[in-house]
C-alpha cells in the first residue's frame, strides 16, 4: 500500500522523547508541498548536560550487561526497524523528499548497520592474546572498554541511515549516546529510536537534542567522549578543532566532489541508467553521490547522448510510493544553492544538456536533475561541492587523464568506474585516491558494505564508519602484560651480561622463522 505523509499529531507525538524545554519551538518545513510540518521542540545547553548525565549513568549498567545482553536488544531493534519500516520510510520521505526507494535505501542501510554491530561486537572487541615481546617469558593480552558516552551529530539529508550507522554500533560496543539530531530529520531519528527503545536499549542510554549547531552541537561535543560528525567539511574542521582541546577522538564524514570514470569499453545505455542513479539520488543531496564525469573519447557520444536521455526521463514526484525515480530537495537553501550553481555555470559559457529549470509546479524546492558540459576552472560548480542534482561531463583521452582528473580535488570521499571489464574497472579504480570506489556502481557498493570501513581522505574526513574499524573506534585499548616467571628479564650488570648473547640469537631466530 502507498504511505502518506507524517502528521501534526504523529509529530508532536515523536517529539516527546527529545530532550528539549526551551520555550521557542522552530518551524520546520515538508519539502513536498513548502508548508508547515511540525514546530520543534528546541533544546538549551542544560537540556544537554542533563541527557549527557541521563546516558553516563546508564552506560555503566549498559556495559555490565554484557555482550550477549546487547546483542539481543540490538537485534530486536533490528526486527522491529523492519516491522515499522513504512512509518520509516513515511518519515524519511515527508522530511527529506525522498522517493519511496530511496527511502528504503536509508531503512535497508539501518537494518544491516544494526545487524551487523550486534552479531560482530563480541568477536571484535573481546580481549585478545597478543605476541608477547620474548615468547613464553612475557604474555600479553589487550582489552578493550567503552569510551563512555559519544555524541553523534547527523545531518539532514540521510537522517535514519547515519544515525544508526553511528548509535547501533555505540551501544553494541556498550557506550551511551548523546545525538544531536537536525530540526529537519528529528521525526525520523526519534522513529527509529523509539524502535530501539521498544526493543529494551534504556531510554537514557541514548538521548535527543535539537538546536543551533554553534550552541547545542558544540555542548555536545563539549560533553562527550567521542565525537561522530557528519555533515560540512568547514563545520567538520570545527569540531575537531573543539574535541581537540579535550584530546578527545572524532570521525568525521565530511564533503566531497565525487567523481564518476566512465572507460570506452562500456555498454552506453547501461552506464548512463547506472550513472544516472549514482549522480541524482536524493536530488543529489548525499556526500557520495557524483558530481564529475569523465568519459574516454572513444564512448563519449554514445554515452552523452544516453546519460542526458536518461536524465530527461527520470520521473520527478511527491507519490508516497514507488512510482517516481526522483525527488525534491529538501530546503528553500538547498534550492537557492543548486540554481545558483547552474546560473553562474550557464553565465560562463557551459552547456545544459538535460534539465536545469525549476519544477515549482511539482513541489517548491524541485529542480530537474541537470547535465552540463563546457564546466570550466571559474564556474562555482567546478570544484565546490554542489550537493544537488548537477553534474558536469568532460571528455578524456584515456583512462589515465580521467584518474589524474579525478584526483586533481581537495575531497577524496567516493569515487566510481564504469566499465564493461571488471578486470579492467578494478585496475583503474586501485588508482584513486578516495576512501571509498565503486566499480559499475556509484556509491552502494562501498555504503552498503557494513563490514568495511567507510570515509575520506584529504578534506573529505577522518576516522571510519563501519566495520571492525567502526566498533573499535568507541573503545580505549588497554595492553596487560605479565612475567611468566620461566625466566628472570636482567636488572644487573651482571644479568644483562649472561643475557645479551641468548636475546641476540632470540632475536635473529624470530626473524628467520618469520614470528612477528
Amino acid at each position: 500500500m502507498p504511505g502518506s505523509p507524517v502528521d501534526r499529531s504523529t509529530a508532536q507525538h515523536l517529539t516527546r522523547d527529545l530532550t528539549a524545554t526551551a520555550k521557542a519551538p522552530v518551524v520546520v518545513i515538508a519539502p513536498f508541498t513548502g508548508e508547515t510540518l511540525h514546530e520543534l521542540p528546541q533544546s538549551t545547553l542544560a537540556d544537554v548536560e542533563v541527557a549527557a548525565e541521563a546516558a553516563r549513568e546508564a552506560q555503566q549498567a549498559w556495559w555490565a550487561a554484557g555482550f550477549a545482553h546487547r546483542r539481543t536488544v540490538l537485534l530486536r531493534a533490528h526486527d522491529l526497524l523492519l516491522d515499522r519500516r513504512e512509518e520509516l520510510l513515511d518519515a524519511v520521505q515527508t522530511e527529506t523528499g525522498k522517493t519511496r526507494g530511496q527511502a528504503f535505501e536509508e531503512v535497508f542501510q539501518a537494518v544491516g548497520a544494526t545487524r551487523y554491530a550486534a552479531l560482530s561486537a563480541r568477536k571484535v572487541l573481546s580481549p585478545q592474546r597478543r605476541r608477547g615481546g620474548i615468547p613464553i617469558v612475557i604474555g600479553t593480552r589487550v582489552r578493550y572498554e567503552p569510551k563512555g558516552l559519544v555524541g553523534v551529530i547527523t545531518p539532514w539529508n540521510y537522517p535514519l541511515a547515519l544515525s544508526v550507522m553511528d548509535v547501533a554500533p555505540a551501544l553494541a560496543s556498550g557506550n551511551g549516546v548523546v545525538q544531536k539530531a537536525d530540526d529537519q530529520g528529528a521525526l525520523t531519528i526519534l522513529a527509529a529510536r523509539r524502535a530501539f527503545l521498544d526493543a529494551g536499549v534504556p531510554a537514557a542510554l541514548w538521548g535527543v537534542v535539537c538546536g543551533p549547531g554553534a550552541e547545542i552541537g558544540n555542548a555536545v561535543v563539549d560533553a562527550a567522549d567521542y565525537v561522530c560528525f557528519t555533515g560540512s567539511t568547514a563545520t567538520g574542521k570545527v569540531v575537531a578543532e573543539r574535541a581537540s582541546r579535550r584530546l578527545i577522538g572524532v570521525s568525521l564524514e565530511l564533503g566531497g566532489k565525487n567523481p564518476m570514470i566512465v572507460l570506452d569499453d562500456v555498454n552506453p545505455a547501461k552506464a548512463a541508467a547506472d550513472a544516472a542513479y549514482g549522480c541524482f539520488s536524493a536530488a543529489g543531496q548525499l556526500c557520495v553521490s557524483m558530481e564529475r564525469v569523465y568519459v574516454e573519447k572513444g564512448v563519449a557520444d554514445a554515452f552523452t547522448a544516453a546519460f542526458a536521455e536518461r536524465t530527461r526521463s527520470l520521473k520527478l514526484g511527491t507519490a508516497f510510493d514507488y512510482s517516481t525515480d526522483s525527488g525534491s530537495l529538501t530546503t528553500k537553501a538547498q534550492l537557492e544553492r543548486v540554481t545558483a550553481h547552474i546560473d553562474d555555470a550557464v553565465k560562463k559559457g557551459a552547456t545544459i544538456l538535460a534539465g536545469g529549470n525549476p519544477r515549482p509546479e511539482i513541489g517548491p524546492y524541485f529542480v530537474e536533475p541537470t547535465v552540463l558540459t563546457n564546466v570550466t576552472s571559474e564556474m562555482s560548480c567546478h570544484r565546490d561541492e554542489t550537493f544537488g542534482a548537477l553534474v558536469a561531463v568532460q571528455v578524456v583521452e584515456n583512462a589515465e587523464e580521467a584518474v589524474a582528473l579525478a584526483n586533481d580535488s581537495a575531497y577524496g570521499l567516493n569515487a566510481s568506474v564504469l566499465s564493461g571489464s571488471k578486470r579492467r574497472g578494478l585496475s583503474v579504480a586501485r588508482h584513486i585516491d578516495a576512501g571509498s570506489v565503486n566499480v559499475n556502481e556509484g556509491y552502494r557498493g562501498s555504503f552498503s558494505s557494513v563490514d568495511a570501513p567507510m570515509g575520506g581522505v584529504k578534506l573529505s574526513g577522518l576516522g571510519r564508519r563501519n566495520g571492525p574499524e567502526g566498533l573499535l573506534r568507541f573503545m580505549e585499548a588497554h595492553t596487560i602484560s605479565h612475567a611468566t616467571g620461566v625466566l628472570q628479564l636482567p636488572r644487573t650488570g651482571a644479568e644483562w651480561r649472561r643475557l645479551v648473547g641468548p636475546m641476540l640469537l632470540l632475536l635473529r631466530t624470530l626473524k628467520t622463522l618469520r614470528r612477528r
